[in-house]
């Protein structure tokens, strides 16, 4: 019989509402705070359940000051659910699978030499993969080599704490997931290069959603010469995609993206002859998601160095900037992120500058519109001596030290003052500028005392070279 109030007061059971709790906030952290998606079904799962354990805690907890009556035994999908919670509470982390974030039932060791539960790391292969989860190494085999010594721990560490591990610990098949539906594919692929507006639109739509949710779908894309054809069908017959339904564009410009995304696909989307064209245009009329997407599938495609150079040939970058212009919140990050990524081939850069990038950055950093990754952009375009003049003219020096006094972002400090360097190397009309500056606001001065490393090293190198001109004034 239980009394009132016994579970209410109990040390034992506060305790373990307090560890659920922890358990809770750091579950819910990870699936937030991922902005890449990462995590997985069962960390989904996971948090359902250490909520369902709460939930019942409480009500044992409230029951238990109402009633008197016996306590009813835990069902045996309940104590399943717990002993399967507690393995994942109370494990050491060299236990739980990198993936699943669940004690591990199978270890085994990828070629990268990272252990993971072999159900896990076989549905990552399976979806198109060949990295490492953890490292993103590329993985030259994808043998799976047991690793007897971390199994034979986690047996000892099971029986130590009481529990029948291999009889209790779940596993969601998914196989079935992860086995496509080859025929229902290929009916999609049929109604969305069709004549019929309403096929087009219901397979497309739901192109987009499995290619989004399926990474399996994602692969067999790549299995099929003629399904990205097929997919781009009803976008490619007219000259301007604003004759196009923009809900049937958005879909196909989105699931070009989603298939971008497997590594093994960048290269055939890329090589796919209407692919980039059919985005550059997707960049300049559409809905703005469709414009974001379009972005967002140039930066996944860019991955690759061949691609970079494809696309900058292509003339990508100019709707790009134009894009940036514009300034839309939502595709900011897309697009900065894909001018970013092309940049980092020379050819792109001299091609960036042409087409006016230096100026939509200054004018955009200026109005401290998007900082972060303007400056990280405008910083790598600092080694083209093009980019460099631009700045001067554009009255890019006042404005980085300004932003130095301003910020508290160290990174942006460091970027600033790293551009302003490069200004200080290549344009000797710059100097009585800083020098101005410097006397006024001493802000070189105060970097290169409390700066990073970096950033100290970058501004002492600007105060010796400003130093050095003065007294070259002075004696002549």
């Amino acid at each position: 019989m239980a009394k009132p109030g016994v579970l209410e007061s109990d040390p034992t059971v506060t305790a373990k509402a307090m560890e659920l709790k922890k358990e809770l906030q750091r579950l819910v952290k990870s699936i937030v705070e991922d902005e890449d998606h990462h995590y997985g079904i069962e960390t989904i799962d996971t948090t359902m359940e250490t909520l369902s354990l709460l939930k019942e805690l409480k009500l044992s907890k409230r029951s238990s000051t109402t009633t008197t009556t016996t306590t009813p035994a835990p069902s045996s999908s309940s104590l399943s659910l717990k002993l399967r919670h507690k393995t994942s509470l109370n494990c050491p982390e060299e236990f739980k699978c990198p993936l699943s974030k669940q004690l591990m039932r199978d270890p085994v060791i990828v070629a990268s030499g990272q252990t993971y539960d072999r159900t896990f790391i076989q549905k990552w292969l399976k979806a198109g993969n060949r990295t490492c989860p953890r490292t993103r190494q590329v993985l030259s085999h994808t043998v799976l080599t047991p690793n007897y010594l971390i199994s034979e721990m986690i047996e000892q560490w099971c029986r130590s704490q009481g529990i029948e591990f291999s009889n209790h610990v779940h596993y969601i098949n998914e196989e079935a997931i992860l086995e496509p539906d080859h025929g229902h594919f290929l009916s999609l692929l049929e109604k969305v290069s069709s004549s019929a507006l309403s096929e087009q639109k219901a397979s497309a739509k739901e192109l987009r959603i499995l290619t989004k949710k399926m990474p399996s779908f994602r692969v067999f894309f790549g299995e099929f010469p003629e399904a990205i054809p097929k997919l781009l069908k009803p976008i490619c017959g007219s000259h301007s995609l604003g004759n196009i339904h923009p809900d049937l564009q958005e879909d196909v410009i989105t699931t070009i993206l989603n298939i971008s995304i497997h590594d093994n696909n960048k290269k055939l989307v890329a090589d796919t002859p209407m692919v980039i064209p059919l985005l550059m245009r997707a960049l300049r009329s559409g809905t703005i998601a469709t414009r974001s997407n379009a972005a967002a599938a140039l930066f996944t495609l860019s991955a690759l160095d061949s691609n970079k150079e494809l696309i900058g040939k292509s003339g990508a970058l100019k709707p790009l900037i134009d894009l940036l212009e514009e300034g839309h919140p939502l595709a900011m990050k897309d697009v900065a992120s894909a001018i970013f990524t092309l940049c980092v081939l020379q050819e792109n850069k001299a091609r960036a500058v042409k087409d006016g990038m230096v100026k939509v950055i200054v004018k955009k950093i200026v109005d401290r519109v998007y900082v972060d990754e303007l400056l990280a952009i405008l910083a790598l375009l600092s080694s083209h001596q093009k980019a460099i003049q631009d700045m001067g003219e554009l009255g890019a020096v006042p404005s980085l030290l300004s932003l130095i006094r301003e910020t508290t972002c160290e990174r942006n400090k460091e970027n600033c003052i790293a551009i302003l360097q490069t200004i200080c190397l290549f344009d000797r009309t710059r100097l009585k500028e800083m020098k101005e500056e410097e006397n006024r606001h001493r802000t070189i001065s105060e970097l290169a005392q409390n700066g990073t490393s970096r950033a100290k090293r970058k501004a002492a190198g600007i105060l010796e070279r400003l130093n050095r001109v003065v007294n070259i004034t002075h004696t002549a």
